[in-house]
Parts: C-alpha cells; structure tokens; sequence
C-alpha cells in the first residue's frame, strides 16, 4: 500500500469543508445552543456495507483542524491506512473512536464522514472491478475524471481498492488524443509524431509516452514509432481490441509497447475487455460515479 498523499496537499482541503460548514463566523449554531460548552464524549465510526473503508489517516488531520483536544482511538486489531470489513446485513463494522470536546466533535462530524464516504465509495468500487478481471493479465487504472482539488485523494482510494494510477496531471505524461492529432493526416503521423516523442524522452526518460489511437490503421502507424509505452485503444469493441493485441504482438512490441483499453467500461463488461489480451484498463467510473459508502459516526451515551 502506498503511502497517504502528503499533508500539504489535504490540509487546505479540510479548511475549506470546514468554512463551508462554519462560515466565516466559525459557528456551529445547533451545537453551541443544545450542548454544553464543558460536555465532553466519545463517538464511533461506523461501517455499514460491505467494501472497503478508506481515508481514516485524514480522521485526525480534521479533528486537529477543529480542535486540538479532540483525540483519535484506535479500534484494536485495524489498520489505520486500509480497512477492508466483511460481515453480515445485520452487523456494522467500528472503525475508530473520537474523544473529546462534545461540540467540536459534532462539528467536525459532516466533514469526517464527506471525506471517509467519498474516499470509501472509490476505493470499494475500484476493488469490485479488480476482482471482475482476477486471473488475467489485465489491471485496472484510473483517469483524470476526479473531483477537483480531490485528485490526490482519489488516486489513493484507487490503489487502496487495488487499481493503478494514470498521470497525475498534465504535467507528468505525454498523451497525444485525438484532438491533439486532429490536423496530422494518417500518412504523416510518424514522421510528423517521431521527433516529439524524442524530445519528450529526451526530457525525462521516466515519463510516461502514451498515444491514443480510434482505428487499426492508426495502431499500423503508431507501432512503427520508437520510445511509445502504451498505447490507448480509445471506444473500440472487444473484437477490434483482439485484432489490436495481435498487430501489436506481430510487430514485436509485446512487453514494450502496453495496450489500454479505454471508453465506456463497465463491471459487466471488464472481464470481456480483459480477455482480448490487452494490459491497462482505464476506467473514469471508479472516481466519477463511485457512491459513497455509509459511513455513520454514532456518540455513545
């Protein structure tokens, strides 16, 4: 398991969820008019479905940005990064205790479960499609299709249901779409694609060089470039996608040159996709449709 994205990065997150709630008057009406201010309590999280419970290092990061006092207990025998619970309709899942300062603990309470459910949903989702392609050779990635500002937060809940991340951003791979070889006519494209893919390598030699191609005729030209990683077989059906893996193995390129599945993949048709030999499956469900998992906070009395 990868390591929690770093803090610089979510702390301005949860102060903006935090002034989303409180204002700019930092006032939580309900809980400084019903409790009283020297309450203090405990309160645990809960998991109520089946999946995977993610996000529980950001648990302490939002009780210390409501409050300093308020302290995170452990639930003996889970992990704090990655929870993945079993258990029947009839029981729920403890996941970690808050102690603390009773309004700020109900304070914090929206925003604790918003992050955990959102996280949860991706990483629970992400594991159902890994499981639908067990015993390929195929493995599951993500897309750029993230909430805004939660990309580093989504990424994560991706390797922890088991998938793999694409690029971060614009700013660590080389992907040439559709629209960016819009003006290339076919009969030009390695000539005119040759020297980029050079200077990108040139650049960085790490960096992913992926290249998205719609046609067959397209993948016949791609392949004869040189320093491509993947190659993104962008809405082609499964039989199509069959004919790919074998231009790609006749060439030479099977181990060099990764294909990508990509374009309206979903749990009934993953393992299909998986099956025509290709490596990388991307799916934008897993972070743009994933439902939130239920996650409730219960105070004890």
């Amino acid at each position: 398991m990868e390591h929690f994205p770093p803090l610089n990065l979510i702390r301005p997150l949860i102060e903006l969820a935090k002034l989303e709630d409180l204002g700019p008057q930092n006032d939580d009406v309900t809980s400084r008019l019903t409790i009283d201010a020297n309450a203090v309590g405990v309160a645990t999280l809960l998991q109520k479905e089946v999946g995977i419970a993610c996000g529980l290092p950001m648990v302490e990061e939002i009780c210390r940005a409501y409050d300093e006092r308020l302290r995170v207990e452990l639930i003996p025998g889970f992990h704090m990064e990655i929870i993945e619970a079993r258990y029947s309709d009839a029981r729920v899942t403890p996941l970690l205790r808050i102690r603390g300062p009773m309004r700020s603990l109900l304070s914090a309470e929206r925003v604790i479960l918003n992050f955990l459910q959102r996280m949860s949903g991706v990483a629970t989702l992400t594991q159902r499609f890994v499981r639908r392609i067990a015993g390929t050779d195929a493995k599951i990635y993500d897309t750029r299709k993230t909430i805004p500002g939660f990309r580093a937060l989504d990424k994560y809940a991706v390797r922890a249901g088991g998938g793999f991340n694409h690029r971060i951003g614009l700013y660590d791979g080389l992907l040439v779409k559709d629209n960016h070889l819009a003006s290339y006519p076919l009969k030009d494209l390695v000539a005119r694609m040759q020297p980029i893919v050079d200077q990108c390598r040139s650049e960085d030699a790490t960096r992913l060089v992926e290249i998205e191609v719609d046609t067959l005729e397209q993948l016949r030209e791609v392949l004869k470039l040189d320093g491509v990683g993947v190659i993104l077989l962008d809405n082609m059906d499964c039989p199509k996608m069959e004919l790919a893996v074998d231009l790609r193995n006749k060439a030479g390129k099977k181990g060099a040159v990764d294909l990508e599945a990509s374009g309206g993949v979903t749990l009934e048709t993953v393992r299909s996709v998986a099956q025509t030999g290709v490596e990388r499956i991307a799916v934008g469900a897993i972070t743009h449709s994933a439902t939130a998992m239920d996650i409730g906070m219960d105070v004890e009395e």
